[in-house]
């Protein structure tokens, strides 16, 4: 689990399904039907896609019909607790060495759990839009019916956009000759306040009859907050590009998560499972045995959702993000929150923690939340320096969990909690938060 906005992990066309960049999809047949069918499906996403798929073609198929060609659910099929008790197993072996696992944190009803849906645009041989998601290691679409996984309304307002192209006489685009204007679509939901945010993700600022297409898209939904343009004319993996403009609305939402409030913007990182988000933050600062007194420093604090859910326990929070955009929400986020004792610095987290090293600082909690690949023996041998008392690790990802609680066991730390939280059912992604504790007369090698 990678925080808000930092800047080593940026959003490409395969994050959004589910994983620590998180990538996780149920996808329907697909062909190339009239847009008119799609109109008569608002929760669907493949052309021509039925809303309810046959029971015959359940027992035939299994709960997807696609999931293969798709590749983001590889456990669409599993019972739930079966899934459950895979993950564990494959947590255990991994990182069990170094301490007990605990018992998953699941999720009570893991379906339509993701909250950031994508979905790329393109046509068929006929020139009828298509959208779905990229077949797993190509960039050839593959369309959605149903997602198992995705917010339902997110779904449902996609189709709608889908069928509304023809008639708006709005091309999509061709990677292959790079012609088109429609190449994605993102649609962040709020999940506690209901605020829906659509983005169209164009080649160009200019949409054809960009008022009417509002409207008509409103009236068919008008439980969207707010519309936005981001422009992206590159021949890129990347979903978004570096140019927005809000059409509708004031270009964000708002979501709530452990009571406290934060501004969502089209680029910010926020979990896509906000129900277990709850959950692995609140484990997360309750690990990190805060009394009111503690210094914490929150390492690529993105947004600030950690360093602020953890401030009324602490008696100090310090905030390191070197993405600009994400320091100027965070600072946001702590003002809307009414947050007196947090204060966010735009800077390398590393250097940041030998800057206060040398300056004779101490933290006494560090929160580490690093992307997929895990972090760097750079970043851990800063942390050395700075000495904190306990570190919670928060991971995405079992295998480089291990190989940092190598590292990290190596240098005087020991792990002390070990908990696995479902953050993606129906995946193979696991989420871990780890509690570090410093041991006495440790010796730091470099």
């Amino acid at each position: 689990m990678r925080k808000e906005g930092s800047s080593p992990k940026k959003e490409t066309t395969r994050a959004p399904r589910a994983t620590g960049a998180k990538k996780s999809g149920m996808t329907g047949k697909a062909g190339a039907k009239k847009t008119a069918d799609a109109k008569k499906v608002p929760n669907a996403r493949g052309v021509g896609a039925r809303k309810n798929v046959k029971k015959a073609d359940d027992k035939k198929a299994g709960i997807c019909p696609v999931s293969k060609k798709c590749g983001g659910c590889q456990m669409i099929d599993v019972p739930y607790k079966e899934q459950i008790k895979r993950k564990h197993k494959r947590v255990e072996e991994l990182v069990g060495k170094f301490g007990k696992v605990e018992p998953f944190i699941e999720m009570d009803k893991p379906e339509h759990y993701r909250c950031k849906v994508h979905a790329v645009f393109t046509h068929d041989r006929k020139g009828n839009p298509i959208s779905g998601i990229y077949k797993e290691g190509t960039h050839d679409v593959v369309p959605v019916n149903e997602c198992y996984l995705e917010n339902e309304k997110a779904d449902a307002i996609i189709a709608t956009i889908r069928g509304m192209l023809k008639s708006f006489k709005i091309k999509t685009f061709d990677e292959d000759n790079g012609y088109g204007l429609f190449r994605h679509v993102l649609i962040r939901v709020g999940h506690n306040t209901g605020e829906i945010m659509v983005v169209l993700v164009l080649t160009s600022p200019i949409l054809p009859s960009k008022n009417n297409f509002v409207k008509a898209l409103l009236g068919e939904h008008p439980e969207i907050t707010t519309i936005v343009i981001n422009v992206n004319d590159k021949r890129t993996s990347m979903i978004l590009g570096d140019k927005e403009k809000a059409i509708y609305g004031p270009g964000f939402i708002y979501d709530t998560v452990c009571g406290m409030k934060f501004k969502i913007s089209p680029k910010s990182f926020y979990q896509v499972n906000p129900v277990q988000t709850e959950k692995l933050y609140s484990k997360a600062v309750e690990l990190a045995g805060l009394t009111g007194k503690e210094t914490v420093l929150d390492c690529y604090c993105g947004v600030g959702t950690i360093g602020i859910i953890a401030s009324p326990h602490a008696g100090e929070v310090i905030g390191v993000e070197l993405n600009k955009d994400a320091v100027r929400d965070a600072r946001i986020n702590a003002k809307m929150n009414e947050i007196k004792n947090i204060t966010i610095y735009e800077n390398d987290a590393s250097r940041f923690m030998v800057q206060m090293a040398e300056a004779g600082d101490h933290a006494d909690v560090v929160f580490m939340d690093p992307p997929r690949a895990g972090s760097t023996e750079i970043f851990m041998d800063s942390m050395f320096k700075l000495n904190p008392d306990r570190v919670v690790y928060i991971s995405c990802s079992p295998d480089s969990l291990a190989r940092d609680l190598e590292y990290l066991t190596k240098n005087g730390y020991k792990a002390d909690r070990i908990i696995p939280v479902d953050m993606f059912p129906f995946t193979r992604s696991c989420e871990t938060v780890v509690l570090l504790t410093r041991t006495t007369g440790r010796e730091f090698r470099v």
